[in-house]
């Protein structure tokens, strides 16, 4: 009996002292950093499926006082997809400068926007955005200021992004907030690639 009960006793034993080992310690923390939510990657999935398109889109809302951009041309290229991150680089008339990049990173979603000049060095004001806050699903997601970005920025406007699909995936929005309110926002029609 008594070493029947040592023989159980021994695994338990060796756990508590020696712990998991290395390599199924390490595999379980790697997975856990890089898991988006479902909705996250839902979200990502479904700009993915846009690959190799561009779409023309307009102003269709900028709020008084603003400078308009509805004569300006509009067109969002999605380039690059991979499975952690989607970038769209995003031209206004002769304006290269910008590109909208959606990133996994440590297992949430960013929202960043890369501006370069045409040598392709970065401007000052560059690699601003957010986080997804969570309230998202598979065709919207919201992305408040994070520190980086008011700390570039000095913002006191409480920025947020809202990047919004239709469930047909025949429009793109994308729009931006000042204290909760729309300022701006642009429309891409996913139905006619150019």
């Amino acid at each position: 009996m008594k070493k029947q009960f040592i023989i159980l006793l021994l695994p338990a034993l060796l756990l508590t002292f020696c712990g998991p080992g290395p390599q199924q310690e390490e595999q379980t923390v790697t997975d856990h950093e890089q898991m988006l939510s479902e909705n996250e990657r839902a979200f990502l999935n479904n700009l993915a499926s846009l690959c190799g398109n561009s779409f023309r889109g307009q102003e269709t809302y900028m709020q008084e006082g603003r400078e308009s951009w509805a004569d300006r041309d509009m067109v969002m290229h999605v380039t690059i997809c991979e499975d952690d991150y989607v970038h769209i680089p995003f031209h206004m008339d002769e304006d290269r400068s910008r590109t909208w990049m959606f990133i996994n990173e440590d297992g949430r979603l960013r929202f960043r926007h890369d501006h370069r000049y045409e040598d392709g060095t970065p401007e000052e004001l560059t690699m601003y955005g957010g986080y997804s806050d969570g309230t998202g699903n598979a065709f919207r997601q919201h992305f408040p200021a994070d520190e980086y970005t008011i700390d570039l920025l000095v913002d006191t406007l409480n920025r947020e992004w809202h990047v919004v699909l239709d469930e047909d995936l025949s429009n793109f929005s994308y729009r931006l907030l000042y204290h909760g309110e729309i300022v701006f926002q642009a429309d891409f029609d996913l139905t006619a690639p150019l």
